[in-house]
């Protein structure tokens, strides 16, 4: 059994959409025990857990391929790119949160979580007196799709591992990064890695309307010869990013997990199978 915890005080972040280059402000709250964490847009209220997760595609040029982000729904409202904000939750070990947002797309950032958990520990955590069951599990689950895969594997402590390898050619580099429940490891290593994309994705994406208000120095793109006018924040930035894409995206199951999570070349969509398929066990 662990105490829940919450933020000691509101913190409020403004920024830009990616998707809608608009702006968009969200509040953190504090919340009382066994709320879990919620997001609020116009007033409605949507839970994290499995079964809001959203296959909406936030932008028509995404409709016919893996989704680029994770949104949650319920039936009336969609929240878009969730994730960073979850894995900084997750990471600091966040379980009771109120998300009030003015957008239906969380601030981008720099396209990591830095600014999430930095907002989070400026205000502080506080440990309530009330305690979660973590999800266990009984026997080990697997998702897989062509060469990618994760594994959630019972255990007596929580971790996290991801591989990354887009080939010898790639600018990117192949690794494997892991990350074991540290909320100081979190936030030195993990929460600073940013969001990512290849050259010729970029120029896709441009062609497509997207990312019009970015340049090469708000956004990591890689081309042939590593990053275009800018500079990795360490040699395995992209493999820290997919690390936290992956935390958050477990964090969609609404509560602490104990298990050792394993992917290898995964994305958002088999992230979010697994999420099923874990609270489909319990």
């Amino acid at each position: 059994m662990h105490n829940q915890r919450t933020l000691k005080a509101p913190a409020t972040l403004q920024g830009t959409a990616l998707f809608t280059a608009t702006p968009s402000r969200c509040t953190l709250h504090p919340a009382d025990t066994n709320t879990g964490i919620i997001f609020i847009h116009n007033n409605s209220e949507i839970r994290v857990h499995p079964d809001s997760i959203s296959r909406e595609p936030v932008h028509p040029v995404f409709a016919s391929i893996p989704p680029r982000c994770s949104a949650l729904t319920n039936g009336s409202t969609t929240i878009w790119l969730v994730e960073h904000i979850l894995s900084a939750f997750a990471g600091l070990g966040i379980t009771n949160a109120r998300v009030e947002l003015d957008h239906h797309e969380l601030p981008i950032f720099d396209g990591s979580a830095l600014l999430f958990t930095n907002a989070i520990r400026k205000v502080g955590i506080e440990s309530q007196d009330a305690s979660i069951e973590p999800i266990r599990l009984t026997k080990p689950i697997r998702v897989e799709h062509n060469d990618s895969w994760i594994t959630a594997t019972p255990s007596d402590t929580p971790s996290y591992q991801y591989t990354i390898d887009y080939g010898s050619d790639s600018p990117i580099t192949s690794a494997t990064v892991h990350w074991n429940n540290d909320p100081e490891d979190y936030t030195h290593r993990v929460a600073r890695a940013r969001t990512f994309c290849l050259d010729h994705e970029a120029e896709a994406l441009a062609s497509a309307g997207l990312f019009k208000h970015l340049d090469f120095t708000d956004m990591l793109v890689l081309g042939p010869n590593g990053p275009i006018d800018n500079t990795l924040r360490d040699p395995h930035e992209c493999a820290h990013h997919k690390l936290l894409d992956l935390i958050g995206d477990i964090a969609l199951l609404g509560s602490p997990i104990i298990a050792q999570i394993e992917a290898h070349k995964s994305g958002h969509a088999l992230a979010h199978t697994l999420a099923e398929a874990i609270i489909n066990t319990q």
